[in-house]
């Protein structure tokens, strides 16, 4: 029987470029998450008999809203809930559940690469049916219904048993336990010669994968481990835990550092890796070589023709905004249409959807291919590994011959973090007001040749996304682009992506921070983020 629950509106739960996000605390607020749930399943697309695909990366408080987002789904005349075991399917994994299945969408509850725990961080999104996340106009109407909700739909019904792979009913709705890595191996498998992969590790190369206590352990130890025969212990960190450990699940050179200390040590494997939080970031180092994920998808694109799902070629390939011009030059000399979109996966969706691109990346630690529609940080790993078992080659040496061939863009990300939300906010508009005066002047030995807010015209369908981020361009290529992040819980946080281009003629390893040093200080005097902020380093530096 169903069961009407009156309910009052809460405000800010305007899902970001990635669903909604806030502290555990404030999810576990009396019918929080069950207004936003309602009011994701009062809004979408989803016909008689639909079917909504169900799971998150692990984190603290997922079993709790997965039971009471069941029952929500019952009583909304839902036919199926596919779960992932024991509520975990990684983000990339559910994309491809929605697409396989035909589900109408699904549900993923994750904040990311964000803490867990009874005091961090939690998050719903919503992904439509061709498995990407929710486009603007469905989010807005999302976030319009929140703002008016007065009652929200449930059934009196007990909870499911999420560890026991098995169908079950909920209110005459079929739930239905599924594995949560076997869909998404068998997917891997048909894009990548693991045959190829298998004899490189038997014929000695090795690996370490920090699955940093995140949703990518099982897929990872399956994969790596069983399938493509790498020895016990590959995986590190690979039982995804509610608070990761009790560390941050973000790839990167701070919170990954043990990786890192790992691969430039004196017994370093030939391959590094690590996914996050959900599973659809990466980081790729190789043996006492770092590589960039703008460099990653630029490498991976001019490579991808190696391994069997993509030996047909590419169809084009589409990078964020304020990921490096590295993949436009391989893009360029491959006679492929390259694309320049805002920040967030579902813009790349259209591309991918009109067969217009085929490996997409941002400069945060995703990339992604029309497989899914989503990022996926285990598929990078696996193209990686497909591309060196094919080329014989070391990561080092795949990455000085590309650089030969195309230059380099030395590129880092600095994140000025939990900024006060007023301080950000007046940086930003006093920065939006300099821009036309900006063209013409200098700032040390670097000239600005032009200085906009980022817009972008959707070559699909026409839409128009404004607003998307300044960009400060320098004669000679270089350029530093500044950004509000929608991916935060606290505060705001600040990025500024520092970008200068040396031509394959040009000094192509030297350390990176020195070859940004002017980079960096311009920065700072075009937007005044140390008067602003009072900091005078980033909180992290990619």
């Amino acid at each position: 029987m169903i069961r009407t629950v009156p309910t009052t509106p809460y405000s800010g739960q305007k899902p970001g470029t990635s669903g909604l996000r806030k502290k555990v605390k404030v999810f576990q607020q009396a019918n929080y998450a069950e207004n936003f749930v309602q009011s994701v399943f009062d809004v979408v697309d989803r016909p008689e008999g639909s079917t909504l695909v169900l799971g998150g990366d692990g984190r603290y408080h997922n079993r709790a809203v997965i039971q009471q987002t069941i029952r929500i789904a019952a009583a909304n005349g839902y036919a199926r809930v596919l779960v992932g075991h024991g509520g975990i399917l990684s983000t990339p994994a559910a994309s491809h559940v929605i697409r396989k299945y035909g589900a109408s969408g699904g549900l993923i509850l994750s904040a990311s690469h964000n803490p867990g725990g009874p005091d961090e961080d939690f998050g719903i999104k919503y992904n439509i049916a061709n498995g990407g996340p929710a486009p603007e106009g469905v989010t807005d109407a999302i976030y319009a219904r929140t703002t008016t909700i007065d009652r929200w739909l449930t059934v009196d019904a007990a909870d499911i048993d999420l560890d026991m792979i098995g169908t079950s009913t909920v209110g005459g709705m079929s739930v239905e336990v599924i594995d949560s890595v076997a869909d998404y191996a068998e997917l891997m498998e048909t894009l990548f010669d693991f045959n190829a992969i298998r004899a490189n590790v038997q014929a000695g190369f090795t690996m370490s994968f920090d699955a940093m206590s995140a949703v990518t352990g099982p897929y990872a130890t399956q994969i790596l481990e069983g399938r493509l025969g790498f020895a016990k212990g590959t995986v590190r960190n690979g039982v995804p835990l509610e608070d990761f450990g009790g560390h941050h699940p973000d790839p990167n050179m701070v919170h990954a550092h043990e990786l890192f200390e790992t691969m430039f040590g004196p017994q370093a494997p030939d391959f590094g890796a690590a996914s996050d939080g959900d599973g659809d970031r990466n980081l790729i180092v190789g043996k006492h070589r770092f590589i960039t994920p703008s460099d990653s998808l630029a490498m991976l694109a001019a490579n991808a023709h190696l391994a069997p799902g993509y030996a047909a070629g590419l169809k084009g390939i589409a990078r964020s905004m304020p990921t490096s011009a590295a993949a436009d030059r391989v893009a360029a000399a491959m006679g492929l249409p390259a694309f320049e979109t805002p920040t967030g996966w579902k813009f790349f969706g259209n591309l991918l959807d009109a067969g217009m691109a085929t490996i997409c990346g941002e400069e945060s630690a995703g990339t992604g291919s029309d497989h899914v529609r989503e990022k996926d940080g285990l598929w990078a790993v696996l193209l990686w590994l497909n591309i060196l078992a094919v080329r014989k080659i070391s990561v080092d040496q795949l990455a000085r011959e590309h650089w030969a061939q195309y230059g380099r863009n030395y590129y880092a990300r600095h994140d000025y973090e939990a900024l006060p939300t007023d301080n950000a906010d007046m940086l930003m508009a006093e920065l939006g007001q300099s821009l036309a005066t900006l063209p013409g002047k200098s700032f040390g030995s670097l000239t600005v040749s032009k200085a906009d807010n980022f817009s972008y015209l959707d070559p699909v369908d026409g839409s128009t996304s404004a607003n998307q981020g300044v960009r400060v361009l320098f004669e000679g290529g270089s350029r530093v682009v500044f950004r509000l992040s929608g991916t935060g819980t606290e505060g705001a946080t600040l990025r500024v992506y520092l970008e200068r281009y040396e031509p394959a003629s040009g000094d192509l390893d030297r350390e990176t921070p020195d070859m940004l040093a002017d980079l960096i200080a311009a920065a700072d005097a075009i937007a005044g983020i140390t008067r602003h902020t009072g900091r005078t380093a980033p909180d992290v530096v990619t």
